[in-house]
């Protein structure tokens, strides 16, 4: 085969020269949902193997943390059904209650109305009706990033089976006295009209004002501090130390609480702080969690000042002002009556706002209905601490026993018209029933049901088990439950995760809902910081899928994750992934046009090359790393071992040192282009479960079987040849150092310089052929002259460069080099010299100095070698 035929190949009909993935990976995926590739089926004999995707909101759409988790738990489960698994990967969507409602509520308001003009079973059908028509859009946008689930069991957190299993176990829970009706403090917001778990609650500081009002005349008088100076009209106590000994006097005793004309008493109570402030606080039961606490200790009443909306609805001078029209217009009385000791403003403190929509949260008593997490959070804790569930990372265990183990219980009724109704009546003589799935509610006069829905999290708590058909007994649910692993971000470890294990451990007889909880972190920025629209940071996945394909942004998020770690990206890291794209199906149609074949089996050891063992060998140890870092949840190490065999080692390194084989022909052709096949087969399948697109028309094309998405994983034959990768890594210290000579010399990497190779006595000899070919370098010709001599790996490389470089102007430009390099090494050496520098400067100044001296050390050795090398001039 002649040289210009070698770089011009022939086109293969059966691979376009480039990758379009716009054109194959639409086709592909529904390829692979109508021949049920992704079914699972619970009459199998295969172990299984299962996940849930954590429920996204019907309201939503496919956004990069999305798009990262379901890359990690799609890998996961394409590698486990390559390994002989029934594997479940069970999608659905939740209801989102609030976000819902607010959506609706909004295309409501456009039209002029609100919910109350349509009336609660209107206001659901219209729910309903936007879902059917606008809710759901992601469902689409996860075939697009290749999500292998199971599409024939997709569920919804409010279809007619989940809903089922919502009324069950409310029923249980309800029954095993777990499930109580209290008046509480509550988060309540203002603007959803609901109230809201502590979870839900956004914190971020906020800057107000911290006002000092004195309470009381004379020697009876306590100043007591304030950021919300509008709840003193529910002020019903003043709490003091019982051991502080400046307010004995009036423990016991009342005072008059300004502005209302009331006197409330003095109680003593351990939960003050005495050396906090003035050591005295005000007690407003209805608005404060704390205060509510000292209230029921010290029987105090209960006196509720605002409505729903965050109106005050006592006191007439203040009644009907919103929330913080009153905090100003009671600070300036109080400022009339001389009340007022001190003001400071702005006041920066920590105020809770609702997730939802922003508002401030408002601390509200209220009737509500409770579960009681007390047996169930233990459960919880206790499933983890004996090992039945594993939580990866292990760090991450502290987090998740802080939050178990003292959780309050939990509000789980919100003032919403979407979501589950609370399955209890109330009769005309103070009766409450509550009502199973199978029970007939009580009917006559004077009997009402609850008004309230159930919180979102309770239904996606029973998630891992209700989708399976809980509570029928079903095949699913006995070959699925418990799930194999729970793939979640850090941050929703208490939203959901801790609610799946305590519902899964009650429900399920103790077994808990999944083996392991695999934690990864939140995707940011290429600069750390949080994505988000209002920063103008925020990525639309669908545009890097549009651009670069998916199998780019898979591979780059995939890259990025290391366990409970956050994710940094940018566009250049996906354009990189592109890339590496595009280096598979070029070195692989490459390979397919010189010989690479699947046919047969492998030739004997004996009929191999050196660098056939040496592929083979560093073959069977990847594939070894990639299934211990799978194992360990390392994606991150796993891409990154990934990349660098199948781009340096293998297409490099291997298919550029079988250059010449496949050229020449003959038999060793046909060995290396079985070798290469293989290679090429198992990196394939390797890869797929990460870029799952490009891997498929690959391999297919290559061994001309069904698809890639059934195919066997790899496994490790063991074969290791150690004698062999230290061989063609001797080949490649020789490639390297003769490379890195050429290009500080100016020379193009195509360029051709006579050389003298003196490899004899060595393990290279055999490899003359290829170290040509990679340096390119010619024979020596008559009239060679060595004009630069480099002693490599025990072997000699002598070039002729008197046709490609001026001598003289090369010594030239390295003299000046090395001048500079000697001067930054003196400079640097001088002030690492200096105590007196030393003492006064920065750890980080001086080892930045000590950089420096290292680089110009490296720098004259390097330059150095290089004048050495030079024939005088």
């Amino acid at each position: 085969m002649t040289e210009n035929a070698q770089q011009q190949p022939a086109s293969n009909p059966e691979l376009p020269t480039q990758y379009a993935p716009a054109e194959v990976e639409g086709k592909l995926y529904e390829r692979w949902v109508e021949r049920g590739y992704f079914a699972a089926d619970p009459k199998s004999e295969k172990p299984p193997y299962t996940i849930v995707i954590p429920p996204p909101n019907v309201t939503g759409s496919l956004h990069l943390g999305h798009a990262f988790e379901h890359t990690l738990i799609d890998a996961l489960t394409r590698r486990k059904r390559m390994q002989g698994y029934e594997t479940l990967w069970q999608p659905g969507m939740d209801h989102a209650g609030i976000a819902t409602q607010n959506v609706v509520e909004r295309e409501l308001a456009k039209e002029g109305k609100s919910r109350h003009d349509l009336g609660r079973e209107a206001f659901v059908e219209r729910v309903w009706q936007w879902k059917a028509e606008s809710g759901g859009q992601i469902s689409g946008q996860m075939r697009r990033l290749g999500d292998g689930v199971d599409w024939s069991r997709e569920r919804f957190t409010m279809d007619e089976g989940l809903s089922q299993a919502v009324q069950t176990i409310f029923k249980k829970l309800y029954d095993d006295e777990l499930i109580y009706r209290a008046e509480r403090i509550i988060n309540w917001c203002p603007r959803c009209l609901t109230a809201i778990s502590d979870i839900e609650v956004e914190y971020q500081d906020d800057e107000g004002e911290l006002v000092s009002i004195r309470y009381g005349e004379g020697d009876a008088s306590i100043v007591v501090a304030t950021t919300r100076a509008e709840t003193m009209l529910g002020d019903t106590a003043v709490a003091v130390h019982p051991e502080d000994e400046r307010y004995a006097h009036l423990v016991g005793t009342e005072i008059e609480l300004p502005l209302t004309g009331r006197r409330i008493p003095v109680v003593a109570d351990t939960h003050v702080d005495p050396e906090f402030g003035t050591g005295a606080v005000k007690v407003t039961p209805a608005h404060d969690p704390n205060d509510f606490e000292i209230g029921q200790r010290h029987s105090l009443p209960n006196l509720a000042i605002m409505d729903e909306h965050a109106v005050i609805t006592v006191h007439g001078p203040f009644q009907g002002l919103d929330r913080l029209e009153a905090r100003s217009a009671i600070v300036g009385a109080l400022r009339a009556e001389g009340r007022i000791v001190a003001e400071k403003r702005p006041y920066t403190h920590s105020v809770g706002h609702c997730s939802r929509c922003k508002t401030t949260i408002e601390p509200r008593l209220s009737m509500q209905w409770w579960v009681k997490v007390g047996p169930l959070a233990r459960a919880a804790g206790d499933a983890v601490r004996d090992g039945r569930v594993t939580i990866h990372p292990k760090e991450m265990e502290s987090r998740y026993f802080g939050w178990v183990d003292n959780l309050h219980d939990w509000c789980i009724s919100r003032q919403l018209w979407w979501g589950h109704r609370i399955p209890v009546w109330y009769g005309p003589n103070g009766e409450v029933v509550c009502v199973g799935p199978d029970e007939q509610p009580p009917t006559g006069e004077g009997w009402t049901q609850d008004t309230d829905v159930l919180d979102t999290w309770f239904s996606s708590g029973l998630w891992p088990f209700s989708t399976l058909g809980w509570p029928e007994q079903t095949e699913s649910l006995e070959k699925f439950y418990p799930n194999s692993v729970m793939v979640t971000g850090y941050d929703i470890l208490f939203f959901w995760v801790a609610r799946m294990m305590m519902f899964g451990l009650y429900a399920m007889d103790g077994t808990p809902p999944f083996h392991t909880i695999a934690l990864h972190g939140m995707v940011r920025d290429q600069f750390g910081k949080k994505m988000s629209k209002s920063f103008g940071n925020a990525v639309n996945p669908l545009d890097w899928m549009d651009t670069y394909g998916s199998d780019a942004v898979r591979f780059t998020l995939a890259r990025g994750a290391n366990p409970g770690v956050d994710v940094p990206i940018g566009e250049d890291w996906v354009q990189a992934s592109r890339n590496f794209a595009n280096k598979i199906w070029n070195a692989t149609r490459f390979a397919l046009m010189n010989g690479a074949t699947v046919e047969g089996e492998l030739p004997p050891t004996e009929q191999l090359s050196a660098a056939d063992r040496w592929i083979l060998s560093r073959l069977n140890a990847t594939v070894a790393e990639v299934d211990a870092y799978y194992e360990d949840y390392q994606f991150s190490k796993l891409s990154d071992a990934l990349y660098h065999f199948a781009w340096d080692e293998v297409f490099d390194w291997y298919v550029e040192l079988s250059k010449t084989t496949y050229f020449a022909g003959g038999e060793q052709a046909r060995v290396s282009g079985r070798v290469l096949g293989e290679v090429l087969d198992v990196t394939l399948r390797l890869l797929h479960p990460i870029v799952p697109f490009v891997t498929e028309t690959l391999w297919t094309t290559l061994t001309g079987k069904e698809s890639v998405v059934i195919a066997d994983w790899p496994g490790d034959s063991g074969f290791r040849d150690e004698a062999a990768e230290r061989e063609i890594e001797l080949v490649q210290r020789v490639v390297t150092e003769v490379r890195r000579f050429r290009s500080d010399q100016g020379l193009q990497p195509g360029q051709k310089v006579p050389a003298r190779l003196t490899l004899d006595g060595t393990a290279l000899a055999p490899h003359e052929a290829a170290i040509r070919q990679l340096l390119r370098l010619q024979p020596e010709g008559d009239g060679f002259s060595a004009t630069a001599t480099l002693p490599v790996a025990g072997a000699t490389v002598a070039l002729d460069l008197s046709g490609t470089i001026d001598v003289g102007a090369e010594r030239k430009r390295l003299a000046k080099d090395l001048a500079a390099a000697e001067k930054e090494k003196a400079q640097a050496q001088a002030k690492l010299g200096n105590e007196a520098f030393l003492a006064k400067a920065p750890d980080n100044v001086v080892d930045k100095i000590r950089t420096r001296l290292a680089k110009a050390e490296e720098d004259i050795a390097r330059i150095t070698a290089q004048l050495n090398s030079l024939p005088q001039a």
